[in-house]
């Protein structure tokens, strides 16, 4: 069955602005002035830090504090260098924020973020039968990206400058089943934070709704806020591997799309509190709510942000399956959405402050 934009159980308008709104780690600016209005109208207060994290605050009958996190930033570059002679054509070339796969980069069209603007361009791709046999077994390397902007070099270099910022150019769509686009990663667990936080009106603790800075550069933004919103549990949210297609096996799947919301086990970063995660998992039973467990081999999470910068902590994940991450079509399925938000959701407002999480 295709889905429309009447039959997704959740705002997709929403969600595709998320995803298609720039904001590469350390220049979040405009995701978070999105999530910042998004937010007020559904807690206590919101404010900003020096680094750009969010914090929206739902007060609540007692001093225990839980915070849940999700990331705003997605992976992107900085201009590093426009190249080029008088007389002959510009071209722009890239530093990578975050990790890329250089092989995913070729023929996509990007936006440049200017101060004078917004500008498009291409990223170069010859013709695979212009190339010979050794170019065409060569690994290709993000440094080796260029960026043609269709214009001279003189142009080029007068409204381009080394700093400015790349991202994809994507829009977010619905195929079958399932939603697909560009930062996915983080921005569709962003949505799903932001619509529990819509939902919840008197929990019994407080909890602090985070929308995160420079995930994608080394959980930057959750080891402050591990220290500056010092909770008593951290809740994180990140999409995760789902390897569910072809070329591999069973058990190279992590997750699978269309099976729930992944309660996480264990990370690259992180072994999440049994405590913590065998509770999401009778939560989800209790509410009848589809779930799956995720044992990521490789790969880290805001989740270890809060474990113990400021002391010890209990810590959860709840993840959304993706497939093809860090591409620009990471593509989720909308009930894996649905059942994240729904489990979030009735986990915080079965949350008393009562549970005891030590080992």
């Amino acid at each position: 069955m295709s889905l429309t934009d009447d039959t997704v159980p959740f705002d997709i308008d929403l969600l595709t602005e998320l995803t298609e709104t720039s904001g590469v780690p350390g220049y979040e600016d405009r995701i978070r002035d999105l999530v910042v209005a998004e937010l007020e109208s559904s807690v206590d207060e919101v404010r900003t830090d020096a680094m750009g994290n969010v914090v929206g605050t739902l007060e609540g009958d007692s001093d225990y504090s839980v915070a849940v996190a999700a990331h705003m930033d997605e992976i992107g570059f900085m201009v590093r260098h426009v190249r080029g002679k008088e007389g002959e054509d510009g071209f722009v070339e890239l530093d990578p924020l975050g990790g890329w796969d250089a092989r995913v980069l070729k023929a996509q069209r990007v936006t440049i973020h200017t101060d004078d603007g917004d500008l498009p361009g291409v990223i170069g791709s010859p013709p695979p039968h212009t190339l010979d046999e050794e170019d065409r077994k060569k690994t290709p390397e993000v440094e080796d990206t260029y960026v043609d902007v269709g214009l001279s070099y003189e142009d080029a270099n007068e409204r381009i400058s080394p700093g400015d910022l790349v991202t994809m150019d994507q829009s977010t769509e619905l195929v079958g089943e399932t939603v697909t686009g560009k930062a996915l990663d983080d921005r569709i667990c962003l949505f799903a934070m932001l619509e529990a936080a819509r939902r919840l009106e008197t929990p019994d603790v407080t909890i602090h709704f985070c929308a995160t800075v420079q995930e994608e550069v080394g959980l930057r933004g959750a080891n402050a806020l591990g220290v500056d919103v010092d909770p008593d549990l951290a809740i994180a949210l990140d999409v995760t591997v789902a390897n569910d297609v072809p070329g591999f096996e069973d058990g190279e799947h992590v997750t699978k799309l269309g099976e729930g919301t992944a309660i996480k086990l264990k990370d690259s970063s992180v072994i999440t509190n049994p405590k913590v995660h065998r509770r999401l998992q009778s939560v989800a039973d209790e509410e009848g709510i589809e779930s799956q467990l995720e044992i990521l081999p490789a790969g880290g999470t805001d989740t270890a942000g809060f474990q113990n910068t400021a002391g010890a902590k209990p810590v959860g994940a709840i993840s959304i399956p993706t497939r093809y991450l860090h591409t620009v079509t990471e593509t989720a399925h909308v009930e894996d959405v649905a059942s994240t938000i729904d489990l979030l959701e009735a986990f915080l407002a079965s949350e008393d402050g009562e549970h005891d999480y030590t080992l």
